[in-house]
């Protein structure tokens, strides 16, 4: 079956890519039962980010030992490595009652004090980690270590304003981090800063073209930051090597934007298989498949988006068009009618209202809306075809005739020209 030819939207579905990283940021930093400086949970791309920079903090035990700080006593002492080992076996009630213990017992405690901030972020009190993360930091030996962890608080909060500045800091201190660097950047392009985090990541990808954390970081701030031809590629080679949903929804919907249409496809099916709730998703998927002419499964995807949203702007505008290709009129009107409603001045959905409007003798304002159609956009076809019929149905033949060469000047050119650019 043929596509019902909505062009167009697929920019604005697309969208910014920061609105499809937005799922992301909860995934990102889960906690993890190690007492650790790093990142709490699932890889950014889907390799090992986390593990790369998981620095113990009991490891500051041996550091306030060398300041001239008193010995802790052995209760304190005991209560420190109790809170470790629940820490690592991901108890952290347990873990952070005896960081408690020992603070209550020693309160200068540099380690049980660190470790408890690490303990509060993996259970989710970001407020309480942050708070013992502040107080920490004047004293700790190992100051990036504890910036990190206080910077991961504050990102796995959604507080990325405060989180930026301690991963620069970080950063600053440890400037050939890849892991510190790699999440500066993904800050920064959260923040709406993908040119930033383009010139922070570019000088040292050599060397890291295997990080798929690094890589995937990469490759969005360059399609955020209008460099889709450079960070396109890079994206599907994490697509490859991770078969992640994120690197599938981002790929997906830049070749979906692109024109790229069976690989768009490709891409939105398999994020699809992955997570099938994730608003817009279906929708994008049906418009690879109506583009690619399999209209039965573009119905289906967005049937689906409207089982879970159903003022899905796309998914109401382009099933509306396939029932009414198919000259569905009653299952066509009330989901163009809502698409308009959503979007009144959308040229695609004024389209599918005039041919509505045609179909069931409501040649005015058919008329009316096509002649406007084709006053905005004089190259656009469809508004042309549809003015060349209508007016031979007025019996206004001659202006039947005239819209009927416009097609073929119009349809010349498009030859003469080529497909468009993505």
């Amino acid at each position: 079956m043929t596509s019902s030819r909505i062009r167009h939207v697929y920019r604005s579905e697309a969208g910014s890519l920061r609105a499809r990283l937005s799922r992301k940021i909860s995934t990102v930093a889960e906690a993890s039962p190690e007492p650790a400086v790093g990142l709490r949970g699932h890889s950014i791309g889907g390799g090992a980010l986390g593990a790369a920079i998981l620095i113990p903090l009991f490891c500051i035990l041996t550091a306030v030992g060398q300041t001239g700080m008193r010995a802790p006593s052995a209760e304190a002492n005991e209560a420190v490595r109790n809170g470790i080992v629940a820490q690592q076996h991901g108890d952290m009630k347990t873990a952070i009652t005896e960081y408690r213990k020992a603070l209550a017992i020693r309160p200068d405690l540099v380690e049980a004090r660190a470790n408890l901030g690490a303990a509060l972020a993996a259970a989710g009190d970001f407020d309480a980690a942050i708070e013992e993360d502040k107080r920490v930091l004047p004293v700790a030996p190992d100051k990036a270590g504890v910036r990190m962890n206080l910077a991961l608080a504050y990102y796995k909060k959604g507080d990325l304003r405060d989180a930026l500045p301690e991963f620069e800091a970080v950063h600053a201190a440890r400037p050939r981090n890849i892991s510190a660097a790699t999440l500066l950047g993904y800050t920064e392009l959260k923040l709406g800063d993908s040119r930033r985090a383009v010139e922070l990541l570019s000088p040292l990808e050599p060397g890291q073209e295997a990080n798929t954390d690094f890589e995937f970081v990469l490759a969005s701030a360059l399609i955020d930051s209008g460099r889709e031809g450079d960070g396109l590629p890079r994206m599907d080679v994490v697509v490859q090597a991770t078969h992640s949903f994120d690197a599938y929804l981002v790929a997906g919907s830049v070749h979906l934007h692109r024109k790229e249409f069976a690989q768009a496809r490709a891409d939105l099916d398999a994020a699809l298989a992955l997570d099938a709730s994730v608003p817009g998703l279906a929708s994008m998927a049906g418009q690879a498949r109506d583009a690619l002419g399999d209209t039965d499964a573009a119905a289906a995807a967005f049937e689906a988006a409207l089982k879970a949203d159903p003022r899905d702007f796309t998914a109401n505008l382009y099933l509306g068009a396939i029932r009414l290709k198919l000259r569905d009129i009653e299952g066509a009107r009330p989901l163009l009618e809502l698409a308009i409603e959503a979007n009144p001045r959308m040229p695609q959905a004024r389209l599918q209202m005039a041919k509505l409007n045609s179909m069931t003798g409501h040649n005015d304002e058919a008329a009316a809306a096509l002649e406007g159609l084709e006053k905005e956009d004089p190259k656009w076809l469809d508004p042309h075809v549809e003015l060349a019929a209508l007016y031979h149905k007025f019996h206004r033949p001659e202006d039947g005739t005239r819209e009927r060469d416009l097609v073929e000047q119009v349809e010349a050119g498009q030859q003469k020209n080529g497909p468009p650019k993505p």
